[in-house]
């Protein structure tokens, strides 16, 4: 991922072994990529979950940064980290209407945002370009 290079030595990770998840932090890191990739050593705090072994694949997500008090939305199809996007904002009666969305830093899964919306409101994340035509959608 582009945050490979935002990761230190004593950050918090979470590893998802399929079979339960587990806490730790980051001992480890390859000084170089390989094949895109860089490897990562996590020491794991607590008892493994049941199945975990040796060589097993799994899913981990280390802990960057943290922000309080700051709107967060999924991550939009288009919307890249510090980027100006169009989403549409549900109103609450069936319809969604454009607005502008200012967006900030970005994780894996969920992106800040700077302007154009407030805590609560619900916007549609998934790929919308077939109605650029339009400003306002009714949804069924």
């Amino acid at each position: 991922e582009t945050q490979t290079k935002d990761i230190r030595i004593g950050q918090m990770a979470e590893v998802d072994t399929r079979n339960g998840v587990i806490q730790g932090k980051v001992m480890r890191i390859d000084p170089t990529a390989t094949g895109g990739t860089v490897g990562v050593d996590i020491s794991l705090d607590g008892a493994l979950p049941a199945g975990a072994r040796p060589d097993l694949s799994v899913d981990g997500t280390i802990t960057l940064e943290k922000l309080p008090d700051v709107i967060k939305v999924g991550r939009p199809a288009f919307g890249q980290e510090n980027s100006t996007v169009m989403l549409f904002k549900l109103d609450g009666n069936g319809e969604a209407h454009r607005v502008q969305v200012r967006l900030g830093r970005s994780s894996v899964n969920e992106i800040e945002v700077l302007e154009g919306l407030q805590p609560g409101d619900q916007v549609i994340l998934s790929d919308m370009s077939a109605q650029d035509a339009f400003d306002r959608i009714r949804l069924n």
